[in-house]
């Protein structure tokens, strides 16, 4: 980039911020962030920034869970999107990337602009960015070339989606970046839908490797998002709830201090005294042996005779 578009660039942003543009605009309260809060100037002209690859090791170690819930979407959308010069970036929740797909042929353009495990994506340091804005405002957006606060990043398109564990807090972004000038609106769309596709299926997989031995259901959605999951125990207590199924039910970090029955979030007939609980139970071990009682009474531990006595007791009787 020359000195003049170094200059312009620079020159607009001061205008932008003179004029208080904060008030009426989230970008520019981000170059706002960048400049007051953070002190860079958007002339600078130094390097992206790396940690060291013993950091990076760490930074891999701490993300292992999310790292190996995102392989195959991760995948999936380098398909999507790679055959147009674009990489996929998995960054922590302190902004460096942890995990890319890129093709082989770009690999030295992305490295040198710091699209690469190790660089150093939070807004402190970058100022706005796809990456570090995303983390800091915790939602989805695009910073589309001249959006970005440093002049050196301008050739640049990224979009990005924040990723939550499964307590909902912040733990990654997901970002597409691109050095293309012709990436036109709806194309930029286009990757905007798939990065949160992705996401969504990110989240629904690691809120799976967090409750493994839980009974998952889908919590109802507008949007009939897969990613709005609640982890039920074997005794119908709700244990825990992805962000969107707690964004859809109203439900805050107190409601899970203790395990509550699903019932009393979902609705449903659940049984609310010892002899309806035991009515339940014995249904459904006549499901689980198709109706036969010798098999049901081994399933439950009692004796036939047993068996038969309650079942006439609920009027469950069979034969078998």
């Amino acid at each position: 980039m020359g000195d003049t578009a170094i200059s312009q660039h620079a020159d607009r942003i001061h205008l932008a911020l003179k004029a208080n543009g904060a008030a009426r605009s989230a970008l520019v309260a981000s170059w706002q962030r960048s400049s007051t809060l953070h002190h860079l100037d958007p002339a600078d002209r130094r390097p992206p920034r790396r940690i060291t690859d013993s950091e990076l090791r760490l930074a891999r170690e701490r993300m292992e869970p999310l790292i190996r819930a995102a392989q195959a979407s991760l995948d999936r959308l380098y398909l999507a999107v790679g055959g147009v010069g674009c990489c996929v970036l998995l960054a922590d929740r302190n902004g460096v990337p942890v995990e890319r797909r890129g093709a082989a042929a770009d690999d030295r353009t992305f490295q040198d602009w710091g699209l690469w495990p190790g660089a150093v994506w939070s807004e402190e340091i970058e100022g706005t960015n796809g990456i570090g804005t995303c983390l800091v405002e915790q939602r989805p957006l695009t910073i589309h070339r001249d959006q970005h606060f440093f002049s050196r990043n301008t050739l640049l398109s990224c979009t990005t989606v924040p990723l939550h564990d499964h307590e909902g807090k912040i733990a990654a972004a997901l970002d597409i970046s691109s050095c293309r000038a012709d990436l036109t609106e709806g194309f930029l769309h286009l990757i905007s839908v798939a990065v949160a596709d992705a996401a969504r299926r990110i989240e629904a997989e690691l809120f799976r490797l967090a409750f493994p031995a839980a009974r998952l259901l889908l919590a109802p959605t507008p949007d009939h998002s897969p990613a709005a999951l609640i982890a039920v125990d074997q005794d119908d207590l709700v244990i825990g709830a992805s962000r969107a199924a707690r964004a859809a039910l109203g439900l805050t970090a107190d409601r899970f201090a203790k395990p509550f029955p699903a019932a009393d979030l979902l609705g449903g007939a659940a049984p609310e005294d010892i002899g309806e609980a035991e009515r339940s139970a014995l249904r459904r071990a006549l499901a689980r042996a198709n109706g036969n009682v010798s098999a049901a009474a081994r399933h439950l531990g009692v004796s036939r005779a047993t068996l038969h006595r309650k079942l006439a007791r609920f009027g469950l009787e069979r034969t078998g």
